[in-house]
């Protein structure tokens, strides 16, 4: 076993760098493409007619752009957390408490799944008002997004299950530049 351990971590560490490389390409694309879009809408308002779909878009786009950037958020470690206490514990109680903490996490994102893939099917009927788009899409981004970090925290707990510290390095801390 404990020689698989390495394998796995790398694995499980690829993992994450390649859903990483989809995902903040996605996000960076939707941000531009909502910049555009709500540019559009403006213009479009000042010096012609409005353009009627921009809204729901703009709308929509902001909707994905913020689940999908949640996932980021998390694999980054970056959503707000307060960690004095466990970070003023032992090696092994800090795993200890982080692993439960991953584990009421996982919980929650689990129950999000199913909440969300609920939803999304209860709305499946429903058509947006100006592209008649089905909503089903719209809020697919919840059940996905919850997926996405539900994996994280599972790559998180074996992590540390394994022994590892489960600190992940800054990833911004490469691109400060020395005074």
């Amino acid at each position: 076993m404990h020689d698989l351990a390495p394998s796995l971590l790398r694995a499980l560490r690829w993992s994450e760098r390649t859903l990483d490389a989809v995902i903040a390409p996605v996000v960076c694309m939707a941000m531009a493409a909502l910049i555009g879009i709500i540019t559009l809408q403006v213009v479009s308002r000042v010096a012609f007619t409005a353009v009627g779909w921009t809204e729901e878009v703009a709308r929509f786009l902001l909707v994905w752009i913020t689940f999908l950037a949640a996932t980021l958020a998390f694999q980054r470690g970056r959503h707000i957390a307060v960690t004095f206490m466990v970070d003023a514990l032992p090696g092994l109680p800090r795993r200890l408490a982080r692993i439960a903490a991953l584990l009421v996490t996982l919980g929650f994102l689990l129950a999000l799944i199913a909440i969300g893939w609920e939803y999304m099917q209860v709305q499946s009927f429903q058509k947006s008002a100006s592209l008649r788009l089905s909503m089903t899409w719209v809020y697919a981004v919840m059940p996905l997004a919850a997926a996405l970090m539900a994996w994280y925290a599972l790559v998180d707990i074996v992590t540390l299950m394994l022994g590892d510290d489960g600190e992940r390095p800054d990833p911004t801390a490469s691109m400060e530049r020395e005074p």
